[in-house]
């Protein structure tokens, strides 16, 4: 291949001698790529530079592009935009996007909105109505050095989605649905997910799976939502494959089918769907569409756990504290149920109390080096902390009366003292 672009490198080399506009940019090529030639960067904006002298739209183009990003030249955002201009006014698609940018952000020119919506349309009337959608998610990110402006955001979307861009339409249904730049409003979100969903963009299907599951903009209806949410999850949309794991889990608008939730549970968790990963481990620890696997049930757990999800956290609690796929620990169980807990999952405070009391009772049960408290922990290091042993045993110690009396009535030390 070496020896073709060399031999390529040689007759463009001829042609671009004798003044050959679109040779001297090939050749430019080359030699920005090393190939056929040693690399070298100035020769190639050298020889941009006579094409697009010449006229050429896409060395004028590509010289803008070295300008902007200070390939081989210092980076001159004006300089850039004259060379976009000179494309642009020929008709060359690529500039006149680019020149929208340059102009809605001011890069090299006074910024000028009217006149970024002008090539914008020019570009769009070639097939480049994405191009809007760029310039939305920059404003909607914050992206490029400017502010998040969620009215730009949608404008901007709202052009490209207009102009049938599946993407847009999505991103302009989730600025309805959150309320984002427009007043919230479900029903003008389901419309522009329904827009993007027509054409098989699976965010979208999810999306208006989601509304039909929980009635939102639409009525609600669950034969819909399935409808929707199968779409996606055959395109590999892992929210959906949850879902659709989901409903044959349970029955939902199909006949019950564990195999099968098993199957999208597995394909979604693989993605790093967190409910995904709980359902699945809940399958695994239950035996259901699968043979009973308590280490596995464990592994899924965990790694839905770690991402944060509640319902994980409490049964991976449940598994330490059963001492089920792993070594039975109280201290990990009861850090894991306050972990769903801190997030609201309100039936870890009962598991949380349980492991206190089991985690003071097996520390009761063992004779006390009489350096520690055995309800509270508190150690007496500095000589200033009174550590007393139990009247009856004497083998524990406390604080004080009201940690014994705690510690007694909790059946901490009750067991062995008696």
């Amino acid at each position: 291949m070496q020896q073709l672009h060399a031999e390529a490198a040689r007759w463009y080399q001829k042609a671009a001698t004798q003044g050959f506009a679109k040779a001297q940019y090939n050749l430019g090529k080359l030699y920005e790529e090393g190939k056929g030639v040693k690399k070298d960067i100035s020769e190639a904006v050298r020889l941009f530079r006579k094409s697009a002298e010449q006229g050429v739209d896409y060395a004028q183009q590509y010289l803008g592009l070295m300008y902007e990003e200070g390939t081989g030249v210092k980076q001159d955002y004006s300089e850039a935009a004259r060379w976009y201009r000179k494309a642009a006014e020929q008709g060359f698609a690529k500039a006149q996007c680019s020149l929208v940018f340059v102009y809605e952000i001011g890069y090299g020119v006074k910024r000028n909105h009217a006149e970024a919506m002008r090539w914008y349309m020019e570009a769009s009337n070639q097939g480049h109505a994405g191009f809007g959608f760029n310039i939305g998610l920059m404003y909607e990110e914050g992206k490029e050095g400017v502010k998040p402006d969620f009215s730009k955001a949608l404008l901007w979307f709202r052009l490209a989605a207009e102009q049938g861009f599946d993407n847009a339409q999505c991103y302009l249904g989730l600025m309805y649905s959150r309320g984002q730049g427009v007043k919230q409003d479900d029903v003008e979100a389901a419309r522009w997910y329904r827009k993007a969903a027509d054409q098989g963009f699976g965010d979208a299907q999810f999306n208006l799976g989601l509304m039909y599951h929980q009635g939102k903009g639409v009525k609600k209806n669950l034969t819909e939502a399935l409808r929707w949410y199968r779409q996606a999850a055959e395109q590999g949309f892992a929210k959906a494959q949850c879902n659709l794991g989901y409903f044959y889990h349970h029955g939902t608008c199909v006949k019950q089918d564990y195999d099968e939730a098993v199957r999208w549970y597995q394909k979604s968790a693989e993605q790093g769907c967190d409910n995904a990963q709980c359902s699945l481990g809940m399958m695994y620890e239950d035996g259901t569409g699968v043979q009973q696997d308590y280490a596995e049930a464990v592994r899924w757990y965990r790694k839905s756990a770690e991402q944060g999800d509640a319902n994980a956290q409490h049964n991976l609690g449940q598994m330490y504290t059963n001492g089920h796929g792993v070594k039975q620990d109280h201290a990990k169980a009861e850090l894991w149920y306050r972990k769903a807990f801190d997030q609201g999952y309100t039936s870890a405070t009962d598991s949380i109390q349980d492991e206190a009391d089991e985690l003071r009772s097996s520390t009761a049960a063992e004779p006390s080096s009489s350096n520690m408290c055995a309800n509270c922990g508190i150690a007496d290091k500095t000589g200033r902390v009174i550590l007393k042993p139990c009247s009856r045993c004497r083998a524990v110690v406390y604080c004080g009366r009201e940690c014994q009396t705690a510690h007694w009535k909790a059946g901490g030390h009750r067991s062995v003292c008696k």
